[in-house]
């Protein structure tokens, strides 16, 4: 057991299952599951392999680091990485047979360089700025990107099996970027086929275009958070519209549990003062760990909202680095060691991860993936291919 008073415990089997749904969805198109940021939070290996067990047959990573992890933890499937900046060690990222994403100049002459160094041709997808504004060459700029890469294709350093691109306002399918970036998108396409590429897939499909959005789908689709059962266009349907069930549930031990009386200041700055003599709880979570700060409580209002004992309640009062406190209330009965659960899938009743957002103005992302890495990630369900 660990000593840690919290745990993030992690559904395994509701990422396959999720990854399954989604795979209904995508029709024809593969399934890339994105597992970056240590899958969302949720541990990058575990959660990996178990979206490969739901069907997923790739997998996106943001950074290096990340792909070569999968690698040394003995997956075998086909990864994407494509965060990367000057100097990076891509030489090894080729020699274990990660495809590598190319945006800029400097990139495919570093690409082919680490191609020639390991002695091994470099699988590359050309990523299209097609109107995000983000990463991705200019699409007055491709074909000079290409002029590189056809070159070394031609040496036999490297084969271009990809393009992709990435959509502005995929959670909104009806936005006019969308279209406006799928045009952009094919003429990307067709210019890379122009310069000699046999494309193995085009992909533009984010979790929302995946979900919402089956012109988008292409040969391979990229879902992110929805793989982990949180909905990214909540405006449109939660979890449960899609098929999808949230993964991960944040729970902590009370620590403390003790009487207070009328008018006590609760946390600094005492923006929480008790109406009446209550029973208050100290939850062993805090910034530290990913709890919003934003979050805290005043007096007149709760803060980011938990269960305990079945019950919805909130934050009393500012979140601290390593602690926040509830007021349970004058007859609770709960005790140090009791469970409190911040939040879940929701079907109890309980708060979910959305709810978080809500309260901070953020999105189920950045809830998720903000959970402290000293937070134990608890792994169960069964995992079956």
């Amino acid at each position: 057991m660990s000593p840690y008073p919290a745990r993030a415990v992690i559904d395994l089997g509701a990422i396959s299952d999720n990854v399954r749904a989604l795979d209904d969805r995508s029709g024809a198109a593969q399934v890339m599951a994105v597992v970056k940021a240590d899958a969302y939070g949720h541990g990058l290996v575990p959660s990996a392999l178990a979206a490969l067990a739901g069907g997923a047959t790739w997998l996106g990573v943001a950074q290096i680091t990340e792909a070569l992890a999968l690698r040394a933890a003995g997956v075998t499937a086909p990864v994407l990485t494509w965060l990367y900046a000057p100097g990076a060690p891509l030489a090894e990222v080729v020699t274990v047979g990660v495809d590598v994403s190319v945006a800029a100049g400097w990139a495919a002459h570093e690409v082919v360089a680490a191609a020639r160094a390991a002695g091994v041709p470099a699988r590359v997808h050309v990523k299209v700025d097609t109107g995000l504004g983000r990463g991705g060459v200019m699409p007055a700029d491709l074909e000079e990107l290409l002029e590189v890469l056809m070159a070394a294709q031609a040496e036999g350093l490297c084969v271009v099996v990809g393009v992709w691109s990435h959509l502005a306002w995929a959670d909104a399918p009806a936005h006019p970027t969308v279209l406006q970036q799928a045009a952009v998108f094919d003429e990307a396409c067709r210019t890379v086929e122009r310069a000699g590429a046999r494309l193995e897939v085009r992909h533009l499909a984010n979790s929302a275009a995946t979900l919402t959005d089956p012109a988008m789908h292409y040969d391979l689709v990229r879902p992110g958070i929805s793989v982990f059962g949180l909905s990214p266009v909540p405006e449109l349907g939660g979890p449960a519209d899609f098929g999808l069930r949230p993964a991960m549930r944040l729970e902590a031990d009370l620590a403390l549990v003790k009487d207070v009386p009328a008018g006590h200041g609760i946390s600094y700055g005492h923006d929480y003062v008790t109406p009446a003599a209550t029973r208050v709880g100290l939850v062993p979570l805090g910034y530290a760990d990913g709890i919003p700060r934003h979050a805290s409580g005043t007096r007149e209002r709760w803060g980011g909202p938990v269960q305990v004992g079945g019950r919805r309640l909130g934050v009393a009062g500012r979140v601290c680095m390593d602690q926040v406190v509830l007021d349970l209330g004058a007859d609770a009965p709960e005790r140090a060691g009791d469970t409190v659960v911040l939040f879940g899938d929701g079907t109890d009743g309980g708060p979910t991860a959305h709810d978080w957002a809500d309260v901070v103005g953020t999105i189920s992302y950045e809830i998720v993936t903000r959970v402290g890495a000293r937070v134990p990630r608890t792994h169960v369900g069964a995992v079956a291919p």
